[in-house]
């Protein structure tokens, strides 16, 4: 089996999302079994609570949030579905990975802005994104899934707390199996074997997009951004491929 993770997309209004387009020719050239999409391909600023009252905040809208990732996810998915109709056309075999989407915490505040606010439910919803519709298995903010051994959650957490698990090797100390997670800017992997010689890995990797984010500074922004295949997952056993947006542009611009 193959796997592709999607790392946080984080797309709202404003952002040239074209790069998407490269990642989906990239994915139906390669046809990984199983495309997984770690959350936060969404960013929902207009529900920021962080930004409230900022000059930054200005002209937000929940309309041009939703717009937005409505073109980022047909965006990304147009090269499958036209590789797919030029197949159904030639009467060849069509390419219907399975897509597996973990909701992150940038879904979540639709979710959050609900409770905190009861007037809002049932003008306000999570369908709203309409992942389903567009062929995702959509699993609930920190809901696990487990797909050939690997775990895949937007992020582990740890402690009565609930906070992210921020490393790699730590990831490994606390869960005990290969894990995959998002969240985090940048990338971090380690690795690990059983009792019984069966290696395992972990993978945190955020940052799927090219803009570059308000709150952070011009070192922290300058992190690495893009895709990760998975070859021959088993038994959560893995040989992970790093692809970068950069390589991607150079490749499909």
């Amino acid at each position: 089996m193959k796997h592709v993770l999607i790392p946080d997309c984080q797309v709202k209004p404003g952002i040239d999302v074209t790069y998407l387009s490269y990642i989906g020719q990239y994915l139906v050239e390669k046809k990984p079994d199983v495309w997984v999409c770690i959350g936060d391909f969404a960013d929902m600023c207009s529900l920021s609570s962080y930004d409230v009252g900022k000059k930054s905040f200005e002209g937000r809208r929940y309309s041009l949030d939703i717009e937005a990732a409505h073109n980022g996810m047909e965006t990304l998915l147009k090269p499958l579905w036209e590789h797919n109709v030029k197949a159904r056309r030639n009467k060849e075999k069509q390419y219907k990975p399975r897509m597996v989407l973990t909701c992150g915490n940038h879904e979540d505040r639709i979710t959050r802005a609900v409770n905190n606010d009861p007037k809002l439910d049932g003008l306000l919803s999570l369908d709203d994104l309409r992942y389903k519709e567009y062929g995702w298995e959509v699993y609930p903010y920190l809901e696990p899934v487990v797909i050939d051994g690997v775990c895949y959650c937007h992020y582990f957490a740890s402690g009565v707390l609930g906070r992210p698990v921020t490393s790699a090797r730590m990831l490994l100390t606390k869960k005990h199996m290969s894990c995959v997670a998002g969240h985090q800017q940048g990338r971090d992997i380690a690795y690990a074997s059983r009792g019984d010689g069966t290696q395992m890995f972990a993978l945190i990797c955020g940052s799927c997009y090219e803009h570059n984010e308000d709150y952070l500074n011009p070192q922290t922004n300058n992190h690495w951004r893009g895709i990760y295949l998975l070859h021959d997952v088993h038994d959560g056993q893995a040989d992970e491929m790093a692809v970068s947006l950069k390589y991607l542009k150079q490749r499909y611009a």
